[in-house]
């Protein structure tokens, strides 16, 4: 299927091959034993893994049994179903599930493989008229071919008599029969019935009128597949891996068709400037989800999915989902979560890879059991041909609990037995944590500073190659007033903070405005020049937030920026990592004086004015109990050290008469300056002094 289908097209559809062993793990903490009169579904199912192992789960379970295989089949076909929405997957899936069917299709009279080409969220009834809408005694479908209105009596009220409609209409419109021919011929089968003959004369004229232009192709059978899940029934287990998109990777018009039931499940948590700068942003596996739990489980189903861990750590984008509700329709309960990250299990992809097992009808209780998976020492990337018991033989597991943390809907804190001192660090944190510069984009304001002139100017030549956006390389003389060097994440080691870039900041960081025009023109008259050259391209960069303010005030608007940017001192610590790194930076030598260091939006920081108050934060949260908490709940990655995550760090505010406080800033100066020295093996005594007055400082056990 790999081979097949292009990666781009499979990154599209937010698709990544299950390894088999991955899916029997998954099937296995569903529950599924394989009883062929429990029905289970892949809404997902791309190229049929899971319902290949479902099949032979279910043939093994009949054979062990003893039930006849005329039964057997029968409950198989009747019970084992895929959706997907890729043509190619579909052909694949039903092609691997009649392989797996086997000898078992010589006792069915006829067979069709109820793997079917439809999407599994965005039903007919669901799109709110977006895609769809309903017409009198018909339900309308958009096409690439123009609308067709389906009877309602063949899609709705849980029937399936599209599904002994299509092939017929298809056999009739190739016969050129009329549409009074067809109709009789339908009532004489039961497909129709006053009042609906208006209806389905017109469904069957849509169809015939393609034919006659040379169109028609199959459009009867792809309606048929379109309304598979609006009559697939319930189903006891739902399993699979849904398509792991993000909300800005989706179309826009798949977006707006799909926004009512976003905002049906709750899942929209963020507001005001963080939804607004893409904060949190949404994957649609969690749509996809909600959406499975309620179209396709009684209460009391199980569903069982690979998902992004996401929705357990992150702190705006799974916010909604965790509200663990269906709206009006209810609610789910997590029974367990499993978190793959560090395995690693697709091949090609580093995506943070979880499971999530979940009934419907209950709620949610804490604490959830959530298990770690890490691989074995010595044991590289599983292969994907890897049988089960072989996997499980490579991998370890640790137990731990996970509760919310900060609120109901926070993200998940896990814990193991031993680690339950850290909540002694959970409380209020009496300082507020801010996210670095918005310097972009980058290949405008970051900047090489080439020659400091005679007359006091730069020389600097724009970092075009930065950033996402193509921009022109200039080379342009510059007043050094609002050139700053600064730090990114890639600049920050424990304890030492080395600038690495320079940037040019047009905002005055008291009035979170950019500078007046006027003034520009007037005391950096060569900068205003500068960005003068880049006007279109600050006039139409992707945050629509930056844009409006640029409009509303000057074209070379920045946005992040306030007096805690230019704070005496900042605590600077690494957004996007694993661990939390940290250090101080206040000023730095730079060939044209002593300048102010701003830490950028790759970075997260504390603002202060004082040198002890910076050492003494510092020195906490490098600490080896703090980053622990930290790990506890922050996922790994772009968010890990987001500004957020300090918030439940209960962090008093910092008094010179206590003498833990003033150990705590004396201990972070002099590893700073170990650091800077280049003595790191100095370091490890003073760090282990840290770990001991942190434990002390928030009253844990050694």
């Amino acid at each position: 299927y790999e081979v097949i289908v292009p990666k781009k097209l499979r990154h599209d559809l937010g698709e990544y091959y299950t390894p088999d062993w991955l899916a029997e793990l998954v099937i296995d903490e569903a529950g599924y034993e394989g009883n062929p009169r429990s029905r289970i579904l892949d809404p997902a199912c791309g190229s049929g893994t899971f319902l290949v192992l479902a099949i032979h789960k279910a043939r093994r379970f009949a054979e062990k049994k003893g039930t006849p295989r005329v039964e057997t089949a029968k409950n198989i076909l009747a019970n084992v179903w895929g959706f997907d929405l890729n043509p190619l997957a579909v052909i694949a899936a039903r092609t691997n599930y009649l392989f797996a069917f086997g000898e078992l299709i010589n006792y069915q009279p006829t067979v069709e493989i109820p793997v079917y080409l439809a999407d599994s969220v965005l039903w007919p009834k669901e799109a709110g008229g977006t895609l769809f809408g309903s017409g009198e005694g018909a339900v309308r479908v958009n096409t690439s071919v123009g609308p067709f209105h389906a009877p309602a009596i063949w899609v709705t009220q849980g029937g399936f008599l599209m599904k002994e409609a299509a092939p017929l209409i298809e056999e009739m419109v190739k016969a050129n029969y009329a549409p009074a021919e067809a109709l009789k011929r339908l009532q004489n089968k039961g497909l129709v019935f006053s009042p609906h003959e208006n209806a389905v004369s017109a469904f069957y004229s849509e169809i015939l009128k393609l034919e006659q232009e040379g169109k028609n192709g199959i459009w009867a059978r792809l309606l048929k597949n379109s309304f598979a899940p609006l009559v697939a029934g319930n189903f006891d287990f739902v399993v699979g891996n849904p398509p792991w998109v993000r909300w800005g990777y989706l179309s826009k018009e798949y977006r707006d068709a799909t926004l009512p039931l976003w905002e049906k499940y709750g899942l929209f948590s963020l507001k005001g400037h963080a939804a607004r700068l893409g904060g949190g942003e949404k994957d649609f596996a969690m749509l996809f989800t909600c959406a499975a739990i309620d179209y396709y489980l009684p209460p009391k189903g199980i569903l069982a999915f690979l998902i992004t861990q996401e929705v357990f750590k992150s702190k705006g984008a799974g916010e909604g989902f965790r509200r663990f509700s269906l709206g009006a329709e209810g609610e789910f309960r997590v029974r367990k979560a499993h978190d793959l990250v560090t395995v690693q299990p697709f091949e090609g992809a580093t995506n943070k890879t979880a499971m999530i097992v979940i009934e419907k009808g209950k709620p949610t209780r804490y604490p959830v059991p959530y298990t770690v998976w890490t691989r074995c020492k010595g044991v590289g990337k599983i292969p994907t041909d890897t049988v089960h018991a072989d996997a499980l033989d490579m991998l370890k597991k640790q137990r731990l609990s996970a509760r919310p943390i900060g609120k109901a809907t926070g993200a998940w804190q896990t814990l193991s037995s031993s680690q339950t001192g850290l909540a002694k660090i959970k409380g209020h944190n009496a300082y507020q944590a801010r996210l670095g510069a918005r310097v972009e984009p980058y290949g405008v304001f970051w900047l090489t500073v080439e020659q400091v002139m005679s007359d006091g100017n730069l020389l600097v030549r724009n970092m075009h190659d930065r950033g996402k956006r193509e921009i022109q390389s200039v080379e342009e003389r510059i007043e050094k007033g609002l050139v700053f060097p600064a730090v990114s994440g890639a600049h920050i080691e424990r304890w030492r903070a080395t600038p690495g870039i320079y940037i040019l900041m047009s905002q005055d960081p008291h009035t979170c405005e950019p500078y007046p025009e006027a003034r520009m023109k007037q005391e950096w008259p060569r900068t205003y020049a500068y960005l003068t050259r880049f006007k279109d391209v600050l006039l139409s960069r992707g945050s629509k937030t930056v844009r409006q303010l640029a409009e509303r005030t000057a074209f070379y608007a920045m946005f992040g920026i306030g007096p805690y940017t230019v704070a005496r001192y900042r605590v600077v610590w690494k957004r996007m990592a694993s661990d939390l790194v940290a250090a101080v930076v206040s000023q730095h030598k730079t060939p044209f004086g002593y300048k102010k260091v701003i830490a950028t939006d790759t970075t997260s920081l504390f603002a202060t004015e004082s040198e002890d108050e910076a050492h003494y934060l510092c020195a906490i949260i490098n600490s080896k109990s703090v980053r622990e908490f930290l790990k506890s709940f922050s996922s790994a990655g772009r968010g890990f050290g987001a500004p957020s995550v300090m918030e439940p760090v209960g962090i008093p505010e910092f008094d010179g008469n206590k003498p833990l406080h003033r150990k705590l800033a004396s201990l972070s100066k002099s590893l700073h300056q170990k650091k800077n020295e280049g003595q790191d093996m100095d370091c490890h005594a003073l760090e282990r002094e840290v770990d001991e007055a942190v434990v002390r400082f928030f009253g844990m056990k050694e």
